[in-house]
């Protein structure tokens, strides 16, 4: 368990009494990471209460598999509170989940978008709703089974990528703000490995030692996202023309929702150089594409954007950072130019593909492993 605090005579979690008189919660989502949390904190002797959270229909939920909060999970995270013998609460937030996630996944998508539903879940259900619940119960902080580091710097809790970057979050948690920091507590973000979480778990005895990690949005079974949509709204698949950067129309689509930004396979326009789609314009029905060096992007416009830095945002005229504009890319090296507290203009050094309107663009310290916060692409440069 990696110490927040510099002194010794603070408790693991940072505060200075003993875990006994430390009450925390512990969101738990029925896998191996939040279940190994819950039982290390327990088996120190902090005052821990497990909640999980019942995020879409219980029922349809259990008959799915690769995808966290399910039914069958809830169950797990029941079971692990038992063994180790502290109190689980099941909460029911599935109008707040719908409201605050699943509708804005499914008009962001329909306008051409590429969202990222887990950040809003974090930012909107998990470290908003839950965290004030959280605080409704007394408790100290709230920890996470997420794969992230806090540290205690000068200037307060400091966020940092996971010290196993193959597993690192820290993508997914850009937009947590200062003040969630400063409650939130990541105690499996020093592991270095998934194999380390594995071993804790089945020295604890934990029925979900071996349990697979999810691989699935929640909500979005088998990764169909447009069957998704196409269920939340009926008339989402309106068909339209892909259409070439040079206004030939090459053929015909079922609905913009099919589709997703650097796509090259499925086009069904066949023959000549290979081509992809680069941009999606839901107003016209239009699916746009050309070739691969038309993906390449310089210039990123980013907005809502939350700050983790010492000094506010718009303090400087620009900031030499490291930028990541999708989960599965590594940060590379951007000027970015704050254009307000909460807009900039991010400059790449080296273009990037793919990048696109719905994704997220994260800052992080060029030269080390803190994260100084991100924003929403909102619209891409062609």
């Amino acid at each position: 368990m990696a110490l927040d605090a510099k002194s010794q005579d603070l408790n693991s979690l940072g505060f200075a009494k003993s875990p006994a008189q430390t009450r925390v919660i512990v969101a738990m989502s029925g896998g191996v990471d939040s279940s190994v949390v819950a039982a290390q904190l327990a088996d120190e002797g902090y005052d821990v209460i497990g909640i999980t959270l019942q995020l879409y229909d219980h029922g349809a939920a259990l008959a799915k598999k690769g995808a966290c909060c399910a039914g069958r999970d809830i169950h797990d995270a029941r079971r692990v509170a038992e063994e180790m013998e502290f109190p689980h609460y099941v909460l029911d937030y599935e109008n707040k989940f719908r409201e605050s996630v699943i509708d804005e996944f499914a008009d962001s998508y329909l306008a051409g978008a590429t969202p990222v539903p887990c950040i809003r879940c974090n930012e909107r259900v998990k470290f908003r709703d839950l965290l004030e619940t959280a605080k409704d119960l007394e408790a100290d902080c709230m920890a996470t089974g997420h794969y992230i580091q806090r540290f205690v710097g000068p200037a307060g809790a400091e966020l940092h990528k996971a010290a196993d970057h193959a597993r690192d979050q820290s993508y997914f948690l850009f937009s947590t703000t200062q003040e969630q920091l400063d409650y939130l507590r990541f105690p499996l973000g020093h592991l270095k490995s998934k194999a380390e979480t594995r071993e804790m778990a089945a020295k604890f005895g934990l029925p979900v030692a071996d349990k697979p990690d999810s691989q699935d949005i929640c909500f979005v079974p088998g990764g169909s996202y447009s069957a998704v949509i196409e269920k939340l709204r009926p008339d989402a698949a309106n068909p339209g023309d892909i259409v070439h950067l040079d206004g030939r129309v090459l053929g015909q689509h079922q609905g913009v929702i099919h589709y997703t930004v650097g796509q090259r396979r499925g086009l069904g326009i066949g023959g000549g150089d290979p081509l992809y789609v680069v941009k999606l314009d839901a107003d016209n029905r239009q699916v746009i594409v050309g070739p691969k060096q038309a993906l390449a992007t310089r210039l990123v416009p980013v907005r809502e954007i939350n700050w983790l830095g010492d000094e506010p945002f718009d303090s400087r005229s620009e900031w030499p950072l490291s930028v990541r504009v999708r989960s599965t890319r590594q940060p590379k090296q951007a000027i970015v130019r704050p254009l307000s507290a909460t807009t900039a203009e991010v400059e790449l050094l080296a273009p990037e593909e793919g990048v696109a309107p719905g994704q997220a663009c994260v800052f992080y310290e060029s030269d080390g492993t803190r994260i100084w916060g991100g924003g929403w692409i909102w619209r891409g440069e062609y």
